[in-house]
């Protein structure tokens, strides 16, 4: 029972006349594969996008240094981690025709945020400025045990931009 006494399959029944947002998978196959693949597979995508009445919302899991097999890369060393995650992203945005100019907001988890933020801040700056960021995307950085006890830093991201029907996936967003 739901808090306010309905069944488990009454909180799952859509809300009357309401319509499901759709939702697509981003692929990065190139920079690094999906987590369900993995000889131990995770269960969630990479990214979703999300179509709504002409625009689009990205969804950018957290990401770290991770690549096209799976393999924790740069174990130890904080720095290439976050330049490694930092490329992830970019190639996540770039498959949905996205750039970090369109990214709002990023969540930053780092293993031990009082050795690491001021190595991970100049990164940041460093990274932003490349990008001709104006304004800079709002963010947040948490200390927080990762996945695996070798990655260091985890970035998440949420971009948003306005679709056009060139986009690949507007033809079968909902609202248009």
């Amino acid at each position: 029972m739901g808090a306010d006494g309905k069944s488990e399959a009454a909180l799952a029944e859509p809300r009357p006349g309401a319509q499901s947002v759709q939702k697509m998978p981003i692929h990065a196959p190139h920079a690094l594969n999906e987590a369900y693949h993995y000889p131990q597979p995770s269960s969630f995508s990479r990214g979703l996008r999300v179509n709504l009445k002409g625009i689009s919302i990205l969804f950018i899991s957290g990401t770290a240094s991770v690549g096209e097999e799976g393999q924790s890369l740069h174990p130890g060393d904080f720095r290439a981690q976050t330049w490694r995650a930092y490329q992830n992203i970019s190639a996540l945005l770039a498959a949905e025709g996205a750039t970090w100019k369109d990214v709002v907001r990023t969540t930053c988890y780092l293993r031990d945020i009082e050795r690491d933020y001021a190595a991970f801040n100049e990164i940041r700056t460093e990274f932003f400025r490349e990008q001709g960021l104006d304004p800079l995307p709002a963010s947040t950085g948490i200390q927080a045990i990762l996945c695996r006890p070798e990655l260091l830093i985890e970035i998440e991201a949420i971009a948003m931009f306005e679709s056009n029907l060139s986009d690949r996936n507007a033809s079968s967003a909902v609202g248009e």
